[in-house]
């Protein structure tokens, strides 16, 4: 799979996995903050997006650093699930 091939799937599931339908894929950019001011996700959501990584990729975080340094946006999920050899 092509980085933009993960990075589109990653998009569909997280809108998928959040809710988000009032979002389109042509608005959610490779760059969209999950937190603050883009998407507006809360702490729930980043459990949601924990659980995505798990069920969909087999990476599991527990350290809740780690977390955040993963959980930015759609260019930190891919390259964290393409590091771990699971894309």
């Amino acid at each position: 799979m092509t980085d933009r091939e993960l990075k589109s799937q990653l998009k569909t599931q997280i809108i998928e996995y959040l809710n988000l339908m009032d979002i389109s894929l042509d608005d959610f950019a490779d760059d969209t903050a999950f937190f603050g001011s883009d998407l507006g996700l809360d702490s729930i959501d980043s459990l949601e997006l924990i659980v995505l990584l798990e069920r969909e990729y087999g990476i599991k975080i527990e350290n809740p650093a780690e977390g955040r340094k993963i959980l930015v946006d759609v260019n930190h999920m891919a390259a964290y699930i393409t590091k771990m050899g699971k894309a």
